[in-house]
């Protein structure tokens, strides 16, 4: 139940840039050098053991993941060059078949100042243990923006019988605001796109 909550809330903070939801940007988080995908990436590495990474990709590319893990390893032995370039090609594996599960393309390994930042913001709840914060932050920022682009409607409405020019501004406005509504209610009531699979029913199969 929590970490639903959590996926809400941080659906919600996306909900304030209405106007770029685009597919594969929002959730571009499990492409971050900083982001757990990576992160589980690092500590695999370290301990030896692919187990970490595993639960970010289906059944059927286990074997392909335990394959590229060894042939990491292999090549890590080799020195500080052959580490480096061995490790960025065991993300970069990684992070394309957990995208590809989620119906979504791979277009490189980010730096964490790509990160959105309402996922970095649910990301440290997770780790603070504690969502109040991150809930009490987009309650004000929907709130505002649902305010701002309501002021910006009522304005033009006023003027919308002064010109055919006056009228499509209305129009602009009623547009913008009516889909911030809307597309936070969806997200509130039926939670992240679909391309985003729930781990629990998608990734561990």
């Amino acid at each position: 139940m929590k970490v639903q909550y959590l996926r809400n809330c941080a659906a919600l903070f996306m909900a304030i840039g209405v106007v770029s939801l685009v597919p594969g940007t929002l959730w571009a988080h499990c492409d971050s050098l900083e982001g757990p995908v990576v992160q589980d990436a690092r500590l695999a590495l370290q301990r030896g053991d692919p187990t970490p990474v595993l639960k970010w990709v289906s059944k059927e590319h286990e074997a392909e993941i335990r394959d590229v893990f060894k042939q990491t390893a292999a090549v890590r032995a080799k020195g500080d060059d052959a580490r480096a370039l061995a490790d960025r090609y065991f993300f970069e594996t990684l992070v394309r078949i957990h995208r590809a599960g989620e119906g979504e393309a791979f277009t490189g390994l980010k730096s964490g100042r790509d990160v959105d930042p309402g996922i970095a913001a649910a990301d440290a709840a997770l780790q603070d243990g504690s969502a109040r914060e991150l809930a009490r932050h987009m309650s004000t920022a929907v709130a505002e923006g649902i305010q701002n682009r309501f002021a910006v409607a009522v304005e033009r409405k006023r003027q919308v019988g002064d010109s055919v020019k006056a009228g499509r501004e209305y129009v602009e406005a009623y547009v913008d605001y009516i889909h911030f509504v809307e597309n936070v209610n969806r997200l509130v009531s039926e939670g992240p796109s679909h391309l985003h699979h729930d781990p629990a029913t998608h990734v561990n199969k």
